[in-house]
């Protein structure tokens, strides 16, 4: 009887199995009659995906990391501008010294930065990092900016001397040059540049071989072509150098490096669970209101009322969603090759596919 217990247990277990690995190619070749619908009607050069599901991990590329060659995008080796996904990688940078005690999120920028011009209020490395301080972001074309950085302290140029827009805490403004800010601290603590730094501390502990600083003079093999539309047609993305901002939206990376990057983070591998916790919460302004922006994390709830953690970026020829729902134990990881392209609703669509 103990020996019939046994093989109708592992029976039971196989057929469980069986049905999980036929739910998890269902929801692929679902996915993939959404990312081919969304290159049609967002005219998306190239796409990656890679998808954590059950233990379980789908990557695919679309389309072409180089239109004039056709290469194929391969997310194993295609390198994509990732945008505001800098702030999250930077994110893990600053978690790291938090937890070695050499960075207090509450502390006053002036006490690592005593530099930096006065403001007339005081400003928390919180505050910067929720994009509560009031720095400016952008202004003008400094998106389009094409000049060399030689160091991000050369980069604060570009405004730290400009007022704030408001009182740290009054209100939420986003702001990628508080990230420039950030960098600089993480320069003075660590006493290293902050690009050695992020690839010592972050980049190589986690084997993300394929993020890098996004030097355009510099050969890089697997670095896609950048796209932009204009007048309804595709078109190459005019030249940009990104040394301006490397902290808040700088790197290149694959969508396959990224899932490590989230996996660590849904394992609590790279950092502590109440680490996490701390960056992913919401913050809120002076008078209460939630932000659904942690230290480098948005936090929010999609349509069904499941709670993510993540981040989008916008580029220079690309767009990027990085999704965790830690609940569920699934990431979605969507990149493509093209500017201002609205993919956060595939991102979101192919988390929903997965998790039904």
């Amino acid at each position: 009887m103990k020996a019939v217990y046994i093989i109708f247990i592992l029976t039971l277990v196989f057929f469980d199995s069986l049905g999980q690995e036929r739910a998890f190619e269902s929801a692929i070749s679902e996915s993939r009659r959404e990312i081919k619908l969304a290159i049609d009607s967002l005219q998306l050069p190239g796409v990656a995906v890679t998808v954590y599901s059950g233990g379980r991990v789908w990557s695919e590329g679309f389309g072409y990391c180089d239109l004039e060659s056709h290469a194929p995008v391969i997310p194993e080796i295609s390198m994509f501008r990732i945008g505001s996904i800098s702030k999250t990688l930077t994110a893990a940078a600053l978690a790291r010294l938090y937890e070695q005690d050499l960075l207090d999120l509450d502390a006053d920028l002036e006490f690592y930065y005593p530099e930096f011009p006065d403001k007339g209020y005081p400003i928390s490395i919180k505050q910067l990092a929720g994009h509560l301080a009031g720095i400016r972001h952008y202004w003008g074309n400094e998106f389009l900016n094409t000049t060399r950085y030689k160091s991000v302290q050369a980069g604060l140029e570009i405004f730290k001397h400009d007022p704030l827009l408001f009182s740290p805490g009054e209100r939420y403004s986003y702001s990628s040059y508080g990230w420039n800010l950030l960098s600089l601290v993480i320069e003075k603590i660590s006493e290293r540049s902050y690009l050695e730094f992020m690839q010592d501390s972050v980049f190589s502990i986690l084997e993300m071989g394929h993020t890098q600083p996004d030097y355009a003079e510099v050969i890089t093999p697997g670095r896609v072509r950048f796209y932009q539309i204009a007048n309804g047609e595709l078109i190459n993305s005019p030249f940009v150098d990104n040394s301006y901002k490397w902290a808040g939206g700088g790197f290149l990376s694959t969508s396959t490096d990224l899932l490590k990057f989230a996996r660590a983070h849904l394992d609590h591998t790279f950092v502590k669970e109440s680490t996490l916790h701390t960056f992913t919460s919401s913050l809120a302004t002076n008078d209460g209101q939630e932000t659904g922006y942690g230290l480098g994390w948005r936090t929010a709830f999609d349509k069904k009322g499941r709670s993510w953690i993540g981040h989008g970026g916008g580029s220079v020829g690309g767009t990027s969603m990085m999704m965790l729902y830690p609940e569920q134990q699934v990431i979605v990881i969507v990149l493509t090759n093209l500017s201002q392209a609205n993919i956060g609703n595939l991102a979101t669509e192919i988390a929903n596919v997965f998790m039904n």
